[in-house]
């Protein structure tokens, strides 16, 4: 078991370091940088000479875009080495890390909410389907969900923006005030732990938590209902029948336990996009998370801040799916087994 975490371990590092160097890469290969943007604003906007605004921009921006590309690779590393992320280019004395502190608990509370509260309706409806194959409302609700999965996260966000910010107010029965849910909370409250903070925040964050709530609903519901069909169909389950215990007991000890392996697994692994949140979703609602700040950072070639969010983001993925692969092991003994009877041959 040692020697198979080491390697994993050792495989995880290296994924983290191909794609992190692929981004600094892509990143660089990208039309324009800062430091352009920065000179052309300065002569169009304010006509100052280039001159002038070269100087300003060496002053204003600490990154030194014109050595060579293996230099400026070699400084990142070394700097990523030491947990240092730099400081933003568009917001000059400000770390990036900061940013990324200030940002990243909002997308982990919103794509959270949605993911659990998706996870936990789904395996439940999941569930039922799969025992209750025989009705009529089986091949609807599964419809429904196939619907749903297909179904791109943005639509599903543009369809709640017409529900609830043009349909109802157009009726006159505005159920939720869409039009001041911008950012994260009101202006007018406290923050802090509160009656009045808390509830404010769930209603700003309630849209984003439902577009990822139904945008992942459809997939859990399909996986749980095929997870557990499958497994109605052993040997042990059937045995469980024919001793007459009673079918809650049979859905619960013998089916669920083993239909759930596959789709804890799977939880695990989507934790790790969690980090990511949506770009297009934080962009639709005006919720200022880690998703809409990358956007800002890459409209405005914020190396620094895109560098260190990439970053984030892609070592939450690559650690999440290696802790589904542990949890796999931990929660199905039989790969235990199977490798212990390689091991003896």
């Amino acid at each position: 078991m040692v020697a198979y975490l080491v390697k994993k371990l050792l495989k995880m590092l290296f994924t983290i370091w191909v794609v992190t160097t692929l981004i600094f890469v892509l990143i660089r290969m990208m039309p324009s940088n800062p430091v352009d943007r920065y000179i052309e604003e300065q002569m169009v906007v304010y006509g100052i000479g280039y001159e002038e605004a070269t100087l300003r921009a060496q002053s204003l921006f600490s990154m030194e875009l014109d050595e060579p590309i293996w230099k400026q690779y070699l400084s990142f590393l070394s700097d990523v080495a030491n947990f240092d992320f730099g400081q933003s280019l568009l917001s000059p004395g400000v770390d990036v890390m900061s940013i990324i502190a200030a940002r990243l608990p909002w997308t982990l509370f919103t794509v959270g909410m949605g993911l659990l509260l998706s996870f936990i309706i789904g395996i439940s409806v999941g569930a039922l389907m799969a025992m209750k194959r025989d009705r009529w409302y089986e091949p609807v609700v599964s419809g429904f969900a196939s619907f749903l999965s297909a179904i791109p996260d943005f639509l599903i966000a543009i369809f709640l923006l017409l529900i609830f910010g043009v349909f109802t107010y157009g009726m006159g029965h505005t159920i939720i005030p869409i039009t001041s849910l911008r950012g994260n909370y009101s202006m007018f409250v406290t923050p802090g732990w509160n009656a009045g903070f808390i509830l404010d925040v769930l209603l700003h964050g309630l849209l984003p938590i439902l577009t990822y709530m139904f945008s992942q609903l459809g997939i859990w519901i399909l996986l749980m209902k095929g997870s557990t069909t499958s497994t109605l169909n052993t040997d042990y389950v059937q045995i469980a029948k024919v001793r007459g215990l009673r079918q809650s007991t049979i859905l619960v000890n013998y089916v669920g336990r083993n239909a759930m392996l596959p789709i804890v697994t799977e939880f695990a692994m989507r934790l790790g996009f969690i980090i990511g949140g949506s770009l297009i979703i934080e962009q639709l609602f005006v919720y200022q998370g880690i998703g809409l700040e990358l956007l800002n950072a890459t409209n405005g070639r914020d190396y620094p801040l895109m560098q260190g969010i990439f970053l984030i983001m892609t070592s939450a993925i690559v650690l999440c799916n290696f802790l589904a692969e542990i949890l796999y092991v931990v929660l199905d003994p039989r790969i235990k087994l199977k490798k212990k009877v390689r091991e003896n041959g």
